[in-house]
């Protein structure tokens, strides 16, 4: 059983687990804590499984005026491949468009095919690219979704 659930301060524990398993330069303690404190625009959300629940993956994001941003995502790599990662956008996406977000942007890796093409399943289409965007230096690809009239607008909720 899958739950998604707004991000908690107890949270911070597991999610530097599953960030450092998942990127080669995780982001740190101080700077989850920095991207969840702003109360104001901060959108993150955390996905639960099994019994006891234990935390599998979560994705934050931005609202500025009528534009949510995501900013980092990840689903623990013993999790991957059961539809999380989908669970938690359509979640955000849903949530922004109900609060009358008209679009959503992100960046991602061109070489992470994967996320790419969880992206464009969900109607993300390239609109642009940072040259030298990572720490390594790899560009990114911005990427971005007109939210309408909320097509992700779940039908169930937990």
């Amino acid at each position: 059983m899958l739950s998604i659930r707004p991000m908690s301060p107890d949270d911070l524990v597991d999610i530097l687990r599953i960030e450092r398993k998942s990127f080669p330069h995780p982001w740190t303690r101080e700077q989850i804590l920095d991207e969840a404190s702003r109360a104001d625009i901060a959108r993150c959300l955390v996905a639960n499984q099994g019994d006891p629940p234990m935390l599998c993956g979560y994705i934050m994001a931005w609202l500025v005026a009528d534009e949510l941003h995501i900013t980092n995502m990840a689903v623990d790599p013993d999790s991957r491949g059961q539809g999380i990662a989908g669970t938690m956008l359509r979640h955000l996406l849903s949530d922004a468009a109900d609060e009358g977000t008209s679009w959503c942007v992100l960046e991602v890796r061109p070489s992470n095919g994967t996320a790419r093409s969880l992206y464009e399943k969900h109607g993300f289409r390239t609109i642009g690219r940072r040259r030298r965007y990572y720490q390594d230096g790899e560009d990114a690809l911005v990427m971005g979704v007109e939210l309408g009239k909320n097509p992700f607008r779940l039908l169930t909720r937990d």
